[in-house]
């Protein structure tokens, strides 16, 4: 195919240094991007990596895109081709936003994409007969989801065993005034504390020894005998037991307790109204027979009996289940919440495991008075039930400490996930981008400041 350099135009499109060894190729129609490069020769255009022969370039959303004054075309015309270079493992990304405790979260879906979606159901469902409602909104569980519920139940356990195993080979601190934490030899040198007096400390951390639940965060909700029952009162907020949120959606979803007891119904509900139902007559039906667990559930050991891992190969092998449990915990109450509401405060992080929330006038964050204490309820996302707290990521342990003037070249990951990185494990794809592991530190401020 015979083509003129000059009719052809081309668009680099990458996210990082190194984004020829992971970009793709790709012809294009013409015009086809905002802004086009155009080459007089095939010399030309491998001299793309040379930027300053371009008058002007563009980063946005980690997409470089080249400019440069139009050359007079050529006598020959050609069929034009466009050339795109994307990267599909990006290096850079921000972290979750951080939400003020004086403004509301954002709803997960808009309220006039959900208003939307009710009127498009509606109209479908014009003239149509009425389906059978299906499990669990009928009163029945799930049963393909049981036994996701056990594997998330005992995952969750195993989490909290190996991290106590890991917190006594890596050192993991935490802040004496504020919930601030810390993983590595030493606390971060960060002026970030907010805690009691900390103007006087000019904002520096006291760092103290942490435990589980500093990384961890444990979230609790109220344990529902009834999922579909009335909703707890306000006079009834001390007389029902709190356990973890994701134990209680575990619950709901299948397993079985003794010590928190829960309804299960073997037929569907009647509906009368929109909120109001009678329990189908079960009388006729054959006495439930008690059936063991369809898997065995774990328990926590005590801390006194926790023994630390014995050799480095043990603690690699011990990060690595430890990662392993993390997600898998997370990917399986994802799964459950579809099925299974959960509903979280707009302004606190209080969490209902329910298909509404309850009624206890508790919450106590920003402007409380003019709601008389009641919670915004929302649909909660899984960092709201699974919240991961985001940490400084150490590069090299045994290097140099962090410095504060370097603040903006270091990356942030779970605690969870920082831990298991220093003992051993591999770093997970979906976290590299907010550690930040393809950026150069420089070695001294002198050097921080010539960085464009």
């Amino acid at each position: 195919m015979s083509a003129s350099p000059s009719s052809m135009r081309c668009w680099v499109d990458f996210n990082s240094k190194n984004y020829l060894s992971h970009g793709k190729l790709v012809c294009l129609p013409p015009r086809m991007g905002p802004s086009m490069l155009s080459y007089h020769s095939r010399a030309d255009f491998l001299k793309l990596n040379s930027l300053t022969s371009l008058s002007s370039f563009q980063h946005r959303n980690g997409k470089l895109k080249l400019q440069s004054k139009p050359i007079a075309p050529s006598r020959k015309l050609h069929q034009p081709c466009a050339l795109v270079i994307r990267c599909d493992h990006p290096q850079n990304a921000d972290l979750p936003r951080y939400y003020s405790k004086k403004e509301k979260k954002p709803f997960p879906v808009p309220i006039v994409e959900l208003r939307r979606a009710a009127r498009e159901r509606f109209k479908k469902s014009r003239g149509q007969p009425k389906k059978p409602v299906p499990p669990p909104k009928n009163g029945l569980i799930v049963k393909s989801l049981v036994p996701l519920a056990y594997d998330v139940f005992n995952e969750r356990i195993t989490l909290i065993n190996n991290l106590k195993k890991l917190l006594k080979v890596v050192k993991v601190h935490a802040c004496r005034y504020c919930n601030e934490i810390h993983v590595g030899p030493i606390g971060h040198p960060f002026k970030s504390c907010r805690g009691h007096r900390a103007s006087i400390r000019k904002g520096l951390h006291e760092w103290t020894y942490a435990t589980v639940e500093d990384v961890f965060v444990p979230v609790d909700s109220y344990h529902l005998y009834d999922r579909l029952g009335k909703r707890i009162r306000h006079d009834e907020r001390f007389s029902i037991p709190r356990l973890p949120a994701v134990v209680e959606l575990c619950i709901q979803a299948g397993v079985d307790l003794p010590e928190f007891p829960t309804k299960r119904r073997r037929k569907p509900i009647i509906r009368i109204g929109k909120s109001e139902f009678v329990d189908a007559d079960e009388s006729e039906l054959p006495d439930p027979v008690p059936e063991p667990p369809l898997k065995p559930v774990l328990t926590e050991i005590p801390d006194t009996e926790i023994v630390a891992p014995r050799d480095e190969e043990e603690t690699i092998q011990l990060a690595e289940e430890t990662l392993e449990a993390w997600e898998q915990m997370r990917r399986g109450a994802k799964k459950l919440m579809r099925m299974y509401p959960v509903r979280v405060c707009g302004y606190c992080p209080e969490v209902h495991v329910g298909p509404s929330g309850h009624k206890a006038q508790n919450c106590g964050a920003h402007k409380h008075q003019q709601r008389n204490g009641q919670h915004g309820w929302q649909s909660a996302v899984l960092d709201d039930l699974i919240p991961p707290r985001y940490v400084w990521h150490v590069p090299d342990v045994n290097g140099p400490p962090l410095q504060r003037e370097l603040r903006s070249f270091y990356g942030q990951a779970p605690a969870v996930v920082e831990i298991c990185v220093q003992a051993g494990a591999d770093v997970p794809d979906q976290y590299k981008p907010t550690m930040r592991l393809d950026i150069g530190i420089p070695t001294s401020l002198r050097e921080a400041e010539m960085v464009v």
